[in-house]
């Protein structure tokens, strides 16, 4: 096969294609195999065995993690990083596969991102620099619940990564940093009361439409971080009230969701959430809090993988694992087949042509000094 150079070679169409149907296969096998947050045993141990299978040297990490060994003897080592876990089945599997697109559960967060690590350790001969792969169970249900941060935690190697690439999907663009994510439960009290007497009562849903209404009204903050703008908000995005048809309720929950940007510390964070929530006949919980993470964009490994793929730059507005490794004291940027837009979606897909450039992009950014980086078939 001829190895895709610099930005701005021209690709070999027939190389191509056979890429594009491994990758394309390799992506639909992994979608037919469930793996809801919590029930990832089954597709982990499938990576497992597909790795072993092929050459690559593998283990099981435990508690859902795999973790392969690739690439140079020496040299910086970069982790490329993905979730095994799904949210929910939507009607969504198994999936399918077109000429343009493998469509199905997971398809763009994140099995699109799990092929290309798997077909990478596959196919990858020689390299200029070391590569871990890195797969973990648990990411959809938050930092609190990952088995990324213990994995990190028991692993030096890992711990001890020149940058880490999490493949989460941002469309094959260099994404920076990730939000913090604060969820709290607010609750709105009054006094319950008969229905047809309310002037004896104090309507809690009254309070909360208040205070909900008050908290839709404070406007996006633009926050700047090492060159990227990241949004800030906050959200009500359940609530939950009621006692019966004729009564007047005493109390109403909602749960509130706030993101923050990098920069602004996590009791900041909390700080200005309860500022924002402040309301009459009302209190604020915090739940949980994940921290942000740093934006990484001037590393030098960054930077040559930048110039790789000819890849813009943006900020992740979201959360992502580029957080637990920054506390574990990692570089990590977000960068990844799937398109964000389609994420958690019923139409969840990945077009293949997405497969192929990200495929490619890393073959530029670990190979860019070997004569032949893909094994042959």
């Amino acid at each position: 096969m001829t190895r895709l150079a610099r930005v701005g070679n021209v690709l070999n169409v027939a190389d191509d294609a056979e890429l594009a149907e491994r990758l394309a296969a390799r992506t639909l096998e992994l979608v037919d195999v469930p793996s809801e947050s919590r029930d990832e045993a089954a597709l982990a141990a499938h990576v497992l065995r597909v790795l072993d299978s092929g050459g690559v040297a593998v283990r099981d990490a435990g508690d859902t993690c795999v973790v392969a060994e690739c690439g140079a003897a020496e040299g910086p080592l970069v982790v490329l990083a993905g979730h095994f876990d799904t949210v929910p089945a939507q009607g969504n599997r198994p999936g399918r596969r077109d000429a343009d697109a493998v469509h199905g559960l997971g398809a763009t967060d994140m099995k699109a991102a799990l092929a290309v690590m798997i077909e990478t350790g596959l196919l990858l001969r020689d390299a200029g620099k070391r590569l871990s792969l890195c797969f973990f169970g648990r990411e959809e249900l938050g930092i609190a619940d990952s088995a990324l941060s213990p994995l990190l935690a028991r692993d030096a190697q890992l711990s001890g990564a020149d940058l880490a690439l999490v493949m989460e999907p941002t469309d094959n663009a260099l994404q920076g940093g990730c939000l913090g994510n604060v969820n709290a439960t607010w609750t709105f009290t009054g006094r319950s009361g008969h229905s047809a007497r309310p002037w004896l009562a104090d309507n809690a849903i009254t309070h909360a439409a208040a205070g909900v209404e008050a908290l839709h009204a404070v406007p996006v903050e633009r926050m700047q971080f090492d060159g990227l703008e990241f949004a800030e908000v906050a959200s009500v995005t359940m609530i939950a009230g009621g006692i019966a048809e004729n009564v007047i309720p005493d109390r109403v929950t909602c749960h509130v969701n706030y993101r923050y940007a990098p920069g602004r510390s996590a009791a900041d964070a909390e700080a200005r959430i309860r500022a924002l929530c402040d309301q009459p006949h009302a209190t604020l919980e915090i739940d949980s809090n994940a921290p942000s993470g740093a934006v990484a964009v001037g590393h030098p490994l960054v930077r040559e993988l930048i110039a790789a793929g000819g890849l813009p730059v943006a900020p992740k507005q979201a959360w992502t694992p580029v957080a637990e490794f920054a506390l574990a004291g990692v570089p990590a940027v977000n960068f990844g087949p799937g398109d964000p837009a389609y994420a958690h979606r019923r139409d969840e897909h990945v077009r293949v042509d997405a497969l192929v450039r990200s495929a490619r992009t890393l073959e530029a950014f670990l190979c860019s000094s070997c004569a032949k980086p893909w094994r042959a078939g």
